[in-house]
């Protein structure tokens, strides 16, 4: 099973970010890949429409916005991965803001392990450096 986690600091409270990061439906408003999502089952479903094209489905599979973190797996995606379950949780930090942490943890399909677990870190990079842009950092 191959794992990721990242972090980043930003200069807000943990309540500014996760008031964006932690709306399930809200990836759109903050990660650049993300063209629009649909919720669906209840709110427990989110459909992702790529930009670009393509579509990954996601199950929420725990929220606690006591903690600011919630927990999802993928149902379908063409990402290089399967059993795919990540959690994104924020955190205040002793520098006078937060950290938002993301990690995972898959089984590459279709790829060699190192392959599926560079573009993991790709994605979260790419949305960590769009939440310095909306958030300074």
């Amino acid at each position: 099973m191959a794992k990721v986690a990242m972090s980043t600091h930003l200069p807000m409270s943990v309540e500014d970010v996760w008031g964006m990061v932690g709306q399930f439906n809200a990836l759109q408003d903050w990660h650049p890949a993300i063209q629009s999502s649909d919720l669906e089952d209840g709110g427990k479903v989110r459909r992702l429409s790529l930009a670009g094209g393509g579509e990954i489905v996601e199950r929420l599979e725990r929220l606690d916005d006591q903690e600011h973190s919630y927990r999802y797996s993928i149902e379908s995606s063409p990402l290089p991965v399967a059993n795919y379950v990540a959690e994104i949780h924020v955190v205040e930090d002793e520098q006078g803001g937060c950290t938002v942490e993301w990690s995972s943890d898959f089984v590459a399909s279709g790829a060699p392990e190192a392959d599926a677990t560079r573009v993991i870190r790709d994605i979260y990079s790419a949305g960590f450096d769009n939440l310095k842009k909306l958030f300074g950092g």
